[in-house]
C-alpha cells in the first residue's frame, strides 16, 4: 500500500497548463489508494507557490509551461523543498530533456503516452524508492547523449536563442533583455557560429528539439 505507516493518503501537487489534461490525470490519480491531488497549477509560478504554501508529498509536473517552466520551478523548488518529490510528466522523451530535469532536481520522468497503470507505479516507486524512470526513460538514459544546450551556449546565448525562436524581432529581443539591437545581433551571429546554422528556421527547430519552445 502507498500510503505510510500513519495511513495519511499521499498528497500530489499537479501542473499542467492544459485544462483537460490535469483533469484526466487528477481522475487517475483519484483512483489510486492511498493518493490524492490537493492543488493544481498552470504554470511553475503557481506551482511554486501552491508548493511553498502546501508542502506535498509529491510533485508531478509538465516540462513545457507558460511564464515559468517545469525544469526552472523543479530547480527552485528542489532548493526550497528538498524532502517533496518531483516527479517529470512529459511528451519530450529525449535524454538532454531528461538529463535537464534531473539535474534541477527531479527524482522520476514519466512519459504522457505511457498506460494509466504506470502512474500508479511510478507514485508507488518516488514514495517507496525515491525515483522512477519508466522502462523507455531508462533505456535512453544508457545510451551515449548529444551535448546538452548549456553545453554548446551561454546562458546569455540560450535566452536570446530563445526569444528568437519565439518570432521576437532584435529590437524586441534587445529592449527585453536591456541591450543594444547591435548587440543582439553579434550574439545571433556566435550562437549560428557555434551551432553550425545559417538560419533563423533551423535555429527555431534545434530551440524545439532542445526544449526552449514549444512546437
Amino acid at each position: 500500500m502507498m500510503s505510510s505507516v500513519t495511513d495519511k493518503p499521499v498528497r500530489v501537487i499537479l501542473a499542467d497548463d492544459h485544462d483537460l489534461v490535469r483533469s484526466g490525470i487528477k481522475a487517475l490519480i483519484s483512483m489510486i489508494k492511498g493518493a490524492q491531488v490537493i492543488a493544481e497549477a498552470r504554470n511553475g509560478k503557481e506551482l511554486i507557490t501552491l508548493v511553498d504554501a502546501l508542502l506535498p508529498d509529491v510533485v508531478l509536473t509538465d516540462i513545457s509551461m507558460p511564464l515559468m517552466d517545469g525544469i526552472s520551478a523543479i530547480s527552485e523548488i528542489h532548493s526550497k523543498h528538498p524532502q517533496v518529490h518531483l516527479l517529470v510528466l512529459s511528451m519530450y522523451d529525449t535524454v538532454d530533456f531528461v538529463k535537464r530535469a534531473v539535474a534541477s532536481g527531479a527524482c522520476g520522468y514519466l512519459m504522457k503516452d505511457s498506460p494509466p497503470y504506470e502512474l500508479e507505479q511510478a507514485l508507488r516507486s518516488v514514495m517507496a524508492t525515491g525515483s522512477y524512470f519508466s522502462p523507455a526513460i531508462a533505456q535512453r538514459l544508457l545510451q551515449p547523449s548529444e551535448p546538452t544546450v548549456n553545453d554548446e551556449l551561454t546562458e546569455r546565448q540560450v535566452e536570446i536563442l530563445t526569444l528568437i525562436a519565439q518570432g521576437r524581432a532584435a529590437k524586441e529581443i534587445a529592449y527585453e533583455l536591456g541591450l543594444s539591437p547591435k548587440t543582439v545581433d553579434v550574439h545571433r551571429g556566435r550562437i549560428m557560429e557555434r551551432l553550425h546554422i545559417n538560419d533563423v528556421a533551423s535555429l527555431t527547430l534545434y530551440a524545439v528539439r532542445k526544449g526552449l519552445v514549444k512546437p
